[in-house]
């Protein structure tokens, strides 16, 4: 198929991009490059420098493409809270801009990146996609927006579309993984301390309900939620909006992942212990199983110290380039 991907220069994005190539699919990437790195474009792909709401539609009109992935987006929940006019403006004005253009153009094909923040503080663990969403922050209430719009867009317009609603993403693939400005996720911040870039990794709660009395969360490496989404675009059906969680379906605890890191890094993490964060639940792990059913897909790489080896080895490789160009 030839797809086009926005975001494709970020985390999720560039190694969902070498996933389809390597599928055998013709790649197109839209990304403006505020929070990717040009140097995770897989090699193979075309890319177009710009935002969604400029570009997309030229680029849609121009060639006859057979769908979208769409990656873009802000994704701080902490900048979320403070700056709502960006997200809601950067997440669902764009969205809808796209969504226009997949109209106009007849692309039939969507595949949405959602979250699981949609969720928020969930009644019951795993949790389905039948559960209620009640997002605690603007970040997941725009993502969950734009849901809403996918939903009308297909029933109105016979648009395929599919939102895959990832827990916490983690490892490397390809050459691809974890380079932000500003980092916030667990297992890359670890590893920051690991490479002494950090004195420390803060411990937000130690009294929860779990069994060693931290948070318990479910990590799904990137490798496998790329495979995802080759999967649900061979699925989509027209008119349809169908949604999947995507998780490893097994929680790890803050404590389990710390000792992850120093198993296979082989260095001491200092911890110091830190408050709870407002609306931090003790535990979200994700049902997988309608994914598993009905896409056929199965996460393969569910062992923790896969996940922190893969993550590993793509932050050192990321210092030996920094020190290469000296």
């Amino acid at each position: 198929m030839k797809l086009l991907v926005t975001g494709g220069a970020g985390y999720v994005g560039s190694v969902c991009a070498r996933v389809l190539i390597e599928h055998g699919h013709d790649v197109t990437i839209i990304d403006n490059l505020s929070t990717g790195n040009a140097d995770a474009l897989p090699e193979g792909a075309a890319f177009v420098e710009g935002n969604v709401s400029d570009v997309a539609a030229g680029v849609l009109t121009a060639q006859s493409f057979d769908g979208v992935l769409h990656f873009a987006a802000q994704s701080l929940v902490g900048e979320s809270v403070e700056q709502p006019e960006k997200y809601w403006y950067g997440n669902v004005v764009e969205s809808l801009s796209l969504l226009e253009a997949i109209r106009t153009s007849g692309t039939p094909r969507l595949v949405f990146s959602s979250t699981a923040a949609t969720y928020g503080e969930p009644e019951s663990v795993p949790i389905l996609e039948s559960a209620p969403t009640r997002p605690t922050n603007p970040y997941g209430a725009t993502k969950l927006a734009i849901d809403h719009a996918i939903t009308s867009y297909a029933h109105a317009h016979g648009l395929a579309a599919t939102s895959l609603r990832y827990f916490n993403v983690a490892g490397a693939y390809g050459g691809a993984g974890e380079n932000r400005v500003i980092e916030t996720h667990l297992i890359p911040l670890i590893l920051q301390v690991a490479l002494g870039h950090r004195e420390h990794i803060k411990m937000f709660g130690t009294d929860y309900h779990t069994d060693d009395g931290t948070a318990v969360r479910d990590y799904i490496h990137v490798q496998d939620l790329a495979e995802a989404h080759v999967l649900a675009l061979e699925a989509a059906i027209a008119g349809r909006h169908e949604i999947f969680n995507l998780g490893s379906g097994t929680g790890f605890s803050v404590r389990q992942v710390i000792s992850a890191v120093e198993e296979v890094t082989g260095r001491n993490i200092p911890v110091v212990d830190a408050p709870r964060r407002a609306g931090d639940p003790a535990v979200l792990i994700a049902s997988s199983d309608k994914a598993i059913a009905e896409l056929g897909w199965y996460p393969a790489k569910t062992d923790l110290s896969v996940i922190v080896a893969d993550a590993w080895e793509y932050t050192r490789s990321l210092g030996e380039r920094a020190h290469s160009l000296v």
